[in-house]
């Protein structure tokens, strides 16, 4: 039986991931790496272009910890799918083997290693690297938002309280350590999308909440009943549940819907 078990995960893991590959190819947007730099450093990015006939908002997409996976670079095509201009940088970037990135590492064990061995200051300069790039794109309006999964989300949150220029942040089931005076410096609002089932990322809330509202931010929270950490990716798996299904198809959705505000 335990070997089924582990044969099916295998099997529902390689159908997951030829999916996300094929849906790639497939893909009639403009999708291209970009070399961004920062410094001495380049950030390896993957930007996908809107089919539309007017300049677009950015949306700058932060991956999980496991870093800049297929999984990361579809929700950069659904979102130029949905009209929007997507960027998504690969955090990992130089610090791969041989200075390589998220898929010059042997396995998603190492790259998770590595991704929490980076700084808190490291992050953000890469992030305003790849904001001020994407801002400049001719094909961008110049507003620009930011979303991000798990790590990710967590980093987007952090952002948010280093870029006085974003018009939302979009925090997928992420949370960071933070003072109240990196609370102050929001200028914009903060949207977030919780599965019920992560206690763990749910219970930094109710304080997120209270501080948010003493300061007079915009922080807004939905939690989606019965879906796991993770649902955005997990809700698209071959043996996804129900609630992961439901509450990933419910997220995107408003998340679109918020997009369409900006």
């Amino acid at each position: 039986m335990k070997n089924t078990i582990l044969l099916l995960l295998v099997i529902f893991a390689v159908s997951f991931a030829f999916a996300q590959s094929q849906r790639l190819e497939k893909s009639p947007r403009h999708q291209e790496w970009v070399a961004i730099k920062n410094g001495e450093k380049s950030i390896h990015s993957f930007v996908v272009y809107p089919e539309k006939k007017d300049k677009a908002t950015t949306v700058i997409v932060i991956h999980e910890n496991k870093g800049l996976t297929d999984w990361v670079r579809t929700v950069a095509d659904q979102l130029a799918e949905a009209g929007y201009l997507a960027v998504a940088p690969d955090l990992l970037s130089g610090t791969g083997p041989n200075g390589g990135k998220t898929s010059d590492f042997t396995s998603a064990d190492a790259a998770t290693e590595a991704i929490y061995r980076l700084s808190p200051e490291q992050v953000t300069s890469d992030l305003n690297a790849v904001a001020d790039y994407a801002v400049k794109l001719p094909a961008s309006n110049g507003r620009l938002t930011v979303g991000g999964f798990c790590w990710g989300g967590g980093q987007t949150f952090r952002f948010a309280t280093n870029r006085s220029d974003l018009k939302a942040a979009f925090v997928f089931y992420g949370s960071f350590s933070y003072t109240k005076d990196d609370l102050k410096r929001i200028s914009t609002a903060v949207h977030g999308f919780y599965g019920g089932n992560d206690a763990r990322i749910n219970a930094t809330l109710p304080e997120t909440q209270t501080l948010m509202t003493e300061l007079g931010k915009t922080f807004e929270p939905m939690t989606y009943e019965g879906a796991d950490h993770g649902f955005m990716r997990k809700g698209e798996e071959a043996n996804a549940s129900e609630a992961n299904k439901k509450a990933r198809d419910a997220a995107w959705e408003r998340w679109k819907k918020l997009l369409a505000t900006v």
